[in-house]
């Protein structure tokens, strides 16, 4: 036997999932977030899997992790106390920046914080020349005493940012030893080993980040191997990177700022990996939990890269507005809008619906933990979406009682009637959902009518009918366990590692054979890094890409090189030549003519994927494992139309559960709707709106008009009118 173990921690729902390869089939589990310590929940709701299908420990043989924890400290603040020792001269970087303002015309603009204040940021005069040779020696001595001085202002981790430290890492190495001999319980963080590219804002700010949240990474993925080994489990766990690969701990210790988006890139890969069978390989992966909702796109079944992102926006959209960090993420764009996301009215009266969220605890109203304000999650449930009595497969009791008092309030400060704010709530979370995606997409020249919206997270099935309607989309696509697919995806994912170095290398006068020289040393230091994940590296494929631009010009475009070895000859240089003047007609149509090209920078990613058996189906296509859930609702309605689910006479074995009232503002009201319990659904069933598929994580919404089928893959199909 053989079991691998993914687990994603959310904002509000951790989630569990155990693939069992020798039977084909996944056990999933959903609990409560446990924000004093993450650990916890994740102790206890493997156990609890462990325990009900008696599962024995000593034969997992993989263990995968995503959290979004670092990127919640840095929105939040919540990291280490920082110092920053930089070169004489550049300790105002960070308030500098680009001297570029995200709003031109703002006159009260507020630019983000910086994570170390000027007051522990030390000066120490050293130089390095833009070749990485040296201008000024650098004085271990005066380091000492900036750290002391960092120390005794109480600060627990320490960033080194020199000039010029890509070309030569050498000043920061010294500079780091020298802190390591005197304060050995100091986190220190180097720009040439997270960050090693031009750009002195950019690598700063990377630097500054890592360090900021290293000390809470070390504490949290120790406790974190410690939990999983202490139930038993041999596995070494492994971490998800925002590129969308895996990595081992030590390396995840080194440089967490490599993990802020882990959990929505494991989202974007489950949707790559289940959309594949039944889309043209164009997907808009759609991914809404109870904090967050994630978008991104999908070409040709691969999720977009990019290789820079801004965390902790000030302003959602507004490039520029936050924390810039050189990293090799997955494209995609984050909003605060989950089902805790809590319902307000503005001072001009105006219904707005996040990016406040409830998370966990205390949770919406509906919970019953204390939580008094509406949210989303309320609405849906008084819209007749979600079933009171199987929510989270029955982790959640839901109070049902406390979700109608808390849209009553609502509804009487806007004077609408509770099922009118109830659809607000529900309409408006929807379109914010839809802007972000229509940015998104139009940011990269894409019509929105090119693509399926493959929905994945607990409230995503919920709400994916609506938005894809705001979107002008014909064809929505619901996996099997959509409520944890960003565990699965978690199982799905290659080990990756990324690199990049400043070359400086222009295809007119420089040989090629410097730029393969330069490839062969980022490759060979990721392959190190990969052999320590535990996965065979015959298996391994290097690709090779590379930041280009025309000479003169003010940007650069990343491009995809081909494969080396790059000889001497002219050959190779036709090649490179060829390969960026091919993107860059993708990207603008025209190429100036006889303009030299210049490579800023040089980019690997080395990936070796999972085994064929990482993932499988069982009988019928749909996993296993999943108990089916009742849909009885308790009490009479009082004041709303509240649904109740009925069971009706059916055959044993039928996949449906029964009716209940669900709203369609396309139907002018409530709707009798079948209720399908989507285990018993097998392949070539059709399910026609208005309806509701239910299962233990999610719940799909089909409205009036839709026609869903379950296609060979397991997925739902549905087809909007």
């Amino acid at each position: 036997m053989s079991y691998s173990l993914g687990i994603d921690i959310g904002g509000t729902f951790t989630d569990i999932v155990v693939y069992d390869h020798a039977r084909g089939r996944q056990l999933n589990r959903k609990v409560l977030t446990t924000h004093d310590d993450p650990a916890r929940a994740v102790a206890a709701g493997v156990e609890g899997l462990l325990r009900q299908h008696r599962l024995p420990a000593r034969d997992f043989t993989r263990v995968v992790h995503a959290t979004t924890l670092f990127t919640n400290a840095l929105i939040e603040r919540g990291g280490a106390v920082t110092g920053l020792i930089t070169t004489a001269g550049f300790g105002d970087t960070l308030e500098i920046g680009r001297e570029r303002k995200f709003e031109l015309y703002d006159l009260n603009i507020v630019k983000p914080e910086p994570l170390v204040p000027r007051n522990r940021r030390v000066e120490v005069r050293e130089r390095l020349r833009a070749d990485g040779s040296v201008e000024r020696r650098l004085d271990p001595r005066e380091v000492a005493a900036g750290a002391k001085t960092l120390v005794d202002a109480g600060v627990t981790s320490i960033a080194i940012v020199f000039l010029h430290a890509y070309a030569n890492g050498k000043h920061e190495a010294e500079a780091a030893r020298a802190i390591a001999r005197r304060h050995r319980g100091i986190a220190v963080t180097t720009s040439h080993e997270v960050a090693p590219e031009i750009r002195e804002y950019e690598r700063a700010s990377t630097t500054v980040a890592n360090a900021y949240i290293k000390p809470l990474a070390r504490q949290y993925l120790d406790a974190m191997a410690r939990r999983v080994a202490g139930l038993g489990i041999p596995a070494p766990l492994l971490l998800m990177l925002s590129s969308g690969g895996l990595t081992h701990v030590a390396e995840a210790e080194r440089t967490p700022v490599q993990m802020l988006e882990s959990g929505p890139a494991a989202g974007a890969l489950a949707a790559a990996f289940f959309g594949r069978e039944d889309s043209r390989g164009n997907l808009l992966a759609f991914d809404m939990g109870g904090t967050t909702a994630k978008l991104s796109l999908v070409d040709g079944g691969e999720p977009l890269t990019a290789y820079a992102f801004e965390a902790a926006r000030q302003k959602r959209f507004m490039e520029g507005s936050g924390l810039p960090i050189r990293i090799s993420t997955i494209e995609l764009i984050e909003i605060g809008a989950g089902g805790g996301s809590i319902a307000s009215v503005d001072e001009i009266g105006l219904l707005k619906v996040g990016p406040r969220s409830a998370g966990s605890h205390p949770g919406p109203a509906s919970y019953g933990l204390g939580g008094t304000e509406p949210t989303v999650t309320d609405a849906d449930f008084l819209l007749g979406y979600l079933n009171p009595d199987y929510f989270a497969g029955g982790e959640v009791r839901v109070d049902m009682a406390a979700a109608r008092a808390a849209l009553e309030r609502l509804a009487g400060r806007v004077r609408l009637s509770p099922t009118d704010v109830a659809w607000g709530i529900h309409d408006v979370v929807n379109e914010n959902m839809a802007s972000a995606a229509r940015v998104h997409i139009a940011e990269r020249g894409r019509d929105p009518r090119d693509y399926a919206l493959l929905c994945t997270g607990g409230a995503g099935p919920v709400h994916a009918w609506g938005v894809a309607h705001k979107l002008g989309l014909r064809q929505v696509i619901c996996p099997p366990a959509a409520g944890v697919a960003s565990a699965l995806g978690l199982l799905v994912a290659p080990a990756r590692v990324d690199r990049v170095a400043t070359v400086g290398i222009r295809l007119d006068r420089d040989s090629p054979v410097a730029l393969e020289r330069a490839f062969r040393r980022l490759e060979d230091e990721a392959r190190a890094v990969m052999a320590d994940t535990g996965l065979k590296l015959e298996s391994a494929t290097v690709r090779r890409l590379a930041d280009g631009r025309f000479l003169g010009q003010g940007f650069d475009l990343v491009v995809d090189l081909p494969d080396g070895p790059y000889g001497d000859g002219e050959a190779s240089r036709e090649r490179l030549t060829a390969a960026f003047e091919t993107a860059y007609r993708e990207k603008f149509a025209l190429t100036p003519p006889d303009v030299p090209i210049e490579f800023i920078n040089i980019r690997v990613a080395v990936r070796a994927p999972v085994s064929e058996t990482a993932m499988g189906e069982s009988e019928g296509g749909l996993p296993l494992g999943q108990t089916t859930g009742q849909s009885i609702s308790e009490g009479a309605e009082t004041g709303m139309a509240l649904p109740l689910a009925r069971h009706t006479d059916v055959e044993p074995g039928t996949a449906v559960k029964g009716t209940r009232a669900a709203y369609f503002r396309e139907s002018h009201g409530f709707v009798e709707s079948t209720v399908y319990d989507r285990a018993r659904l097998a392949p070539g069933d059709e399910v026609r709106g208005p309806a509701v598929v239910e299962e233990e994580g999610s719940t799909l919404v089909i409205g009036p008009g839709g026609i869903a089928r379950v296609a060979t893959s397991g997925n739902l199909v549905v087809t909007l009118p």
